[in-house]
């Protein structure tokens, strides 16, 4: 990793994701994406065991009520991690928690034994693929039309960029 990072204010916290924090992240979501997860997905992700944490400001109630700015879920199978989500409010954006979650998801990746950990990141989302490669990710592939891209025409689809950060 070569972004260096500067320690959290004392009002911003990691937590693990409760399933009493899903309206919170979904409405994040419905801001950020044109195609966000559902509750349905944060909630099986939950179930089955995978690292979802959230990254909130104790003082902030501009977002939502429970101050959540950020959050990530992340797999962890046979040595790899594959971050699913990882997404910062809006109002958040460009303030480096983007890279706070970064570092914590691959604390966590490396804590639960992987040994890398990889990511699809959409073609067009320039901005994000920037933060990866600043982070250490490399690009190793491309997923063909694996992304929704239009409401009007769902036969439209866009390629990922499959990234992988060596730990």
């Amino acid at each position: 990793m070569s972004a260096q990072l500067q320690s959290l204010p004392d009002s911003v916290r990691f937590q693990s994701m409760q399933k009493d924090d899903l309206a919170d992240v979904i409405a994040i979501e419905k801001t950020i994406y044109q195609f966000p997860w559902t509750e349905r997905n944060f909630s099986d992700s939950i179930d089955v065991g995978y690292i979802a944490e959230t990254l909130f400001l104790q003082s902030n109630k501009e977002q939502s009520a429970s101050g959540i700015i950020g959050y990530f879920v992340l797999m962890i199978a046979v040595e790899e991690a594959h971050l699913l989500n990882l997404s910062v409010a809006s109002p958040q954006q460009n303030q480096g928690y983007g890279r706070r979650l970064l570092w914590q998801a691959s604390e966590c990746a490396r804590l639960g034994g992987a040994e890398s950990m990889i990511l699809e990141v959409r073609r067009s989302n320039l901005r994000a693929q920037e933060i990866y490669r600043r982070y250490g990710f490399e690009q190793i592939g491309v997923r063909k039309a694996y992304y929704p891209n239009s409401d009007t025409d769902r036969n439209t689809r866009e390629d990922a960029l499959v990234m992988r950060l060596k730990l």
